[in-house]
């Protein structure tokens, strides 16, 4: 029940289409059932001597235009009435596609704009816990799985009712023993595509999870094909490939497998069935037990009927592939979307900064962020400095709401819980380590933090990067085009256009969360002079492990597991026996060293 809620759902917006397509298909089976009562009468009526069995009004309307002896001298006639009750049942079939195909062409794409839509809306945690082939698997194959059930399944199964009432209520009117005869085989179909039915859903559902894993792996092997160049790989991410890809042939062979047993055991029913009215039929009609014609009528009513009862079977068995494939579109569309607090509301980002006893944890019981506390004023420039796992990254997506935090945090005196989410990201800029950039020209890379950038603004702000020149010095300038996730740049190039793209935003608040580590020290000196120059008012968070990137803020602020350590200037800390001093001195020691060897090479 909760399937076909859900399939019908769906349809809205295209329900009155899938109207026309079902009664383009009734007109169909009723001509396709037209066809064989015309041969009945031309055979029993007209070439034989037996009564006309039809309605009377037909009846009467023959008999005025001649009545049996007309038709015996024009037998054209009986061909060309079926001839053109075939064109009608052909112009019938062809609505019954075009409407359908249509139909379910609009439902699967209002499906991937639902899923598109919704996946843009979920937590942050929500994408990082995921896999991105599974996603792509569930957002492409699922769906089609869904539109072709609703393009050619649903009408089938409408086809299916109509021929069997139909075709049934005519053969009792001609010959009840051999009608009931003829209907021997529809509970044993139904057995045997109800089993089918089940077993075809178990098994549908783990080759299409094995598809989404497979996904999963051919993604991130293309997208980290340099990493895996670079360490000589190949034949690692090929064997692992190849043992998914092997373990869903296998799941696709079971698929085979029983579609093979169900077509199989459905032939033998269909056609001993078909055989078994073809013989009594004929004992009958030798008999004078039914007539030439009707014997005719019912082998051919028998196939017609017959082969529709036995595609229950595809039905069910796309039933039970689209009520997975429902299932993993649906547990994504249940899945709650990130929420502001009630009555959340858009303040201001140009004041203070307060962090009063901040708790986070990713996993329950074991806190990255324990009790962080301290106060950054409006326009300050603020330096993290930490060990891995300290919790510098963490603080910044904390401050940014991707994830929820225990304590207080205030901007302007405003609990973060206050403001609307997307308000808030939008007034933050943040450079990440491994900045993401989109496979379009680096113009349409840096736009898309501000798509009302001029020119100039735009120059300016890879001038301010340090990139301007670099980007002239490519053929195509702005308009190259770059490759998938940047991947024709440096290291340090992607980084500067994702600063670019940064700046150009003209946030209240910049984070350069180790955004400066790929470029060298005379170009992040450049990046951070040129900052300087622009973030009056805006207040900066540095993270870097770099001190020379670190020396030159207001306040440097030192993580130890996930607490401050340590507050003060680059002179304080390093005048201190803590964290910071020991860093500055082993990193002044080698850059002793490194100029040492280049004097005596």
């Amino acid at each position: 029940m909760l399937t076909l809620k859900r399939v019908w759902g769906l349809m809205r917006g295209s329900r009155r289409m899938y109207l026309f397509a079902i009664l383009s298909e009734l007109c169909a089976v009723i001509f396709s059932l037209i066809i064989p009562v015309i041969i009945k009468v031309t055979v029993d009526s007209v070439l034989g001597d037996e009564p006309m069995d039809l309605p009377g009004a037909l009846v009467s309307f023959l008999q005025s235009a001649g009545g049996v002896d007309f038709l015996a001298a024009n037998l054209w006639l009986c061909g060309a009435a079926a001839l053109a009750v075939t064109l009608l049942q052909g112009v019938s079939i062809y609505l019954r596609g075009r409407l359908a195909a249509t139909a379910s062409e609009n439902i699967a794409c209002d499906i991937k704009d639902k899923l598109y839509d919704h996946l843009q809306k979920l937590p942050y945690e929500y994408h990082v816990k995921a896999q991105t082939g599974d996603l792509i698997q569930r957002c492409t194959s699922d769906v089609d799985t869904v539109r072709r059930f609703l393009a050619a399944q649903v009408i089938e199964l409408a086809r299916t009712i109509f021929v069997v009432a139909l075709s049934v209520s005519v053969m009792l009117s001609v010959n009840v023993p051999l009608s009931l005869l003829s209907f021997m085989c529809i509970p044993i179909m139904l057995i045997i595509s109800y089993r089918f039915f089940l077993s075809i859903s178990r098994s549908f559902l783990k080759a299409d999870e094995k598809e989404g894993e497979l996904s999963t792996v051919l993604q991130e092997s293309l997208s980290g094909v340099r990493v895996v160049r670079a360490f000589g790989r190949q034949k690692f991410e090929t064997e692992k490939f190849g043992e998914k890809n092997t373990e869903y042939r296998d799941l696709c062979m079971v698929l085979m497998k029983l579609l093979a047993r169900f077509w199989s055991s459905t032939d033998i029913v269909c056609y001993g069935q078909m055989g078994l009215v073809l013989v009594v039929g004929t004992i009958m009609a030798v008999k004078g037990q039914i007539t030439l014609g009707g014997l005719i009528l019912f082998n051919t009513y028998v196939g017609m009927f017959t082969w529709p009862i036995r595609n229950i079977g595809r039905i069910l068995s796309d039933m039970g592939k689209m009520r997975v494939s429902l299932d993993r579109i649906y547990e994504i569309l249940h899945t709650p979307p990130e929420q502001d607090t009630p009555g959340a509301g858009r303040s201001p980002l140009e004041g203070a900064i307060e962090f009063d006893n901040v708790y986070f944890e990713y996993q329950r019981g074991m806190p990255v962020l324990k009790g962080m506390s301290f106060t950054v004023r409006p326009g300050e420039t603020i330096a993290v400095l930490g060990a891995t796992g300290s919790g510098k990254s963490t603080l910044m997506h904390v401050l940014l709401r991707l994830y929820d935090y225990t304590g207080s945090i205030k901007i302007n005196g405003v609990e973060l819980r206050n403001i609307e989410k997307r308000w808030l990201r939008e007034k933050i800029g943040i450079v990440l380590q491994d900045p993401f950039l989109y496979s379009r020209t680096i113009k349409r890379n840096i736009k898309m933090a501000n798509f009302k950038a001029s020119d100039p603004e735009i120059y300016e702000a890879a001038v301010t990067a340090a990139v301007h020149d670099v980007i002239e010095g490519f053929e195509k300038g702005y308009e190259t085009i770059i490759g998938e996730r940047g991947v024709t740049l440096s290291g340090g190039q992607r980084q500067r256009v994702a600063i670019a793209r940064t700046v150009i935003k003209d946030s209240a608040i910049l984070i350069f969360d180790d955004s400066l580590s790929a470029v060298d020290t005379e170009t992040d000196a450049r990046i951070r002079a040129a900052l300087k120059e622009r973030r009056e008012n805006v207040t900066t968070f540095i993270i870097s492990q770099r001190i020379t990137t670190l020396m030159e803020a207001d306040r440097i602020f030192v993580l130890e597991d996930g607490r401050l350590a340590d507050v003060g200037t680059h002179e304080d800390l390093v005048a201190r026996d803590g964290l910071y001093s020991r860093i500055w001195n082993i990193q002044n020691m080698l850059e002793f060293d490194f100029e040492t060897e280049e004097g005596t090479g």
